[in-house]
């Protein structure tokens, strides 16, 4: 809730009442220790470019315009969008998330960046991630408070039960660490599961590859992912006439990102 967050300056957001919504997948982030150390590890700077996604009862908005001076919001749910349009600090971006354009965003604000931060309903994380894939050339950085499975996954390592298509498809483009854990008790309501708070930051030169194959290939290869990926990629492999080098009597979690990526680009190049 917003009472937890510092007051100060004329920029303070008035806190709302508001009953959270399990359609929405709601749960208000209320712990004010949490909120600083959230808000002191994003680092915001006066001027900077940020939007928040789904900013709810501005527990985070309201320090983080305290430090940037103003902030686009991006909110779904209606009755908070029409509050938080009270306050002459905030873009209100009343949308689904999954259907804006950062890119157009970036251009409205004339920022060749955008820092992107949020507590993301946990019931569409994973999608939201992927869609913000495809703007990562006009981000700077995203820090997300998620479920900390997902993070666990996010940042995992081959050779581990939490290495998967995550795993692949955002090492790539970014470099990633866990820097919070938060409990439930943090939230109103308290979720089920534990919570954290993750850095990512894009890569400078990361692997030119064609995302979308990439990302059939690593569907693929982990489609079954505790047998040998001779009997998923291999097939694959196959069918597409590949004749390079790749072992796949291996299973799909003990293969690293670079391979995944030199696969795809030989595909790509015998295949263009």
């Amino acid at each position: 809730m917003l009472g937890a967050a510092r007051r100060g300056g004329s920029s303070y957001i008035h806190p709302m009442k508001h009953i959270p919504r399990k359609r929405f997948g709601q749960h208000f982030l209320a712990d004010r220790l949490i909120i600083e150390a959230i808000v002191d590890a994003i680092a915001p700077l006066p001027g900077q470019a940020m939007v928040e996604i789904g900013p709810g009862l501005a527990a985070l908005t309201q320090p983080l315009v305290e430090r940037l001076g103003h902030l686009t919001v991006i909110e779904l749910d209606r009755d908070l969008a029409v509050r938080l349009r009270e306050h002459p600090q905030l873009t209100v971006i009343e949308s689904d998330v999954l259907k804006v354009d950062f890119g157009q965003v970036a251009q409205s604000q004339a920022a060749t960046k955008l820092r992107v931060v949020g507590n993301l309903p946990y019931n569409i994380s994973t999608p939201i991630l992927f869609h913000l894939l495809d703007f990562v050339d006009v981000i700077e950085d995203q820090h997300f408070m998620l479920q900390k499975e997902v993070i666990d996954r996010m940042v995992a390592s081959p050779c581990t039960s939490d290495y998967g298509r995550l795993s692949v498809m955002l090492q790539w483009r970014y470099a990633m660490e866990n820097v919070l854990f938060v409990p439930p008790e943090s939230f109103v309501p308290p979720p089920r599961v534990n919570s954290a708070v993750v850095r990512m930051v894009p890569r400078e030169n990361p692997a030119a590859v064609d995302v979308r194959l990439l990302s059939e290939i690593v569907q693929v290869a982990f489609s079954q992912r505790r047998k040998l990926m001779r009997h998923t990629l291999g097939q694959w492999l196959e069918a597409k006439a590949f004749s390079g080098q790749f072992d796949v009597k291996r299973r799909a979690e003990e293969v690293p990102v670079t391979e995944y990526l030199a696969l795809a680009e030989q595909i790509k190049s015998a295949h263009p």
